[in-house]
């Protein structure tokens, strides 16, 4: 297998997404990137990221607002949203381990990541 040969924009990425624990979307990255002297184009930002999901360096949540945040690959997290004021729970573990492993093993796929949501209305919209 051949090394992996990234861009100085992928590796800028990747690093400032070490530095962080939390998941952020491009644009905010973008605004990092600049107060911290790494300045590169939105667009630029926007392809390294788009490779380096391709790649399974990064991976992508999707908010009920359309926003992508983006994160290393290091443990699974999963969510309850509320679909009216958008507050997110993180799930406590994850309940598809034993079918990625099945799927991954029945298809001889590998898997990079996987994504679970739930998308629901919380107990203070419903006013309970």
């Amino acid at each position: 297998m051949t090394p992996l040969r990234r861009t100085r924009s992928q590796t800028r990425i990747l690093e400032s997404l070490q530095q962080m624990d939390r998941s952020i979307s491009a644009q905010d990255l973008y605004s990092e990137l600049r107060q911290h002297e790494k300045s590169m184009g939105l667009a630029t930002v926007y392809r390294a990221l788009d490779a380096l999901k391709k790649e399974g360096a990064v991976q992508v949540r999707t908010l009920t607002t359309g926003e992508s945040l983006y994160s290393l690959i290091q443990e699974d997290r999963h969510h309850l949203t509320c679909l009216q004021c958008g507050e997110t729970i993180e799930l406590d573990s994850c309940p598809v381990h034993a079918l990625e492993k099945k799927f991954s093993e029945q298809y001889g796929f590998k898997m990079n990541y996987h994504v679970l949501e739930f998308f629901g209305v919380c107990q203070g919209c419903m006013g309970v």
